[in-house]
């Protein structure tokens, strides 16, 4: 009788993470008011990508990011690390409470679909030269 081997790290395609309790369970810990927090989940299996919507209290901004992003950051690589093992992407977008401004932009693992950043802007001279500072101690 022949023991059934495991196939570890085969993708199945029909189940997903469960991201909206991943976020949940990640999230929660750093919010004074955890009933405001709003999580919408949106998937397209043809592309295999999840969309992630996060609002909350402006006020719990500061704890959720953390010192210099810590804290987001850390949310980002464990939701991303749950994609990656479903065979997924995923983008998430952080919205504040205030009638929809955005705190921040996606988040993404596909490089190539990210827009190239803004190129700089020619500066334009006046013809003056510039002012040598020194310092006074």
């Amino acid at each position: 009788m022949q023991k059934p081997q495991l196939k570890i790290g085969t993708k199945s395609p029909t189940t997903s993470p469960d991201y909206v309790g991943l976020v949940r369970f990640l999230m929660q810990p750093f919010l004074d008011y955890p009933q405001s927090l709003s999580i919408d989940c949106e998937m397209s299996y043809t592309r295999n990508r999840a969309w992630i919507r996060i609002a909350f209290e402006s006020s719990d901004k500061g704890k959720v990011f953390g010192r210099g992003g810590r804290n987001i950051q850390a949310i980002r690589t464990v939701i991303a690390a749950s994609a990656q093992a479903a065979g997924h992407s995923v983008y998430l977008d952080i919205y504040g409470s205030t009638a929809g401004s955005r705190e921040d932009s996606s988040f993404d693992d596909d490089r190539e679909e990210r827009l190239p950043p803004p190129k700089p802007r020619e500066k334009r001279g006046n013809g003056h030269k510039p002012i040598a500072r020194t310092r006074s101690y």
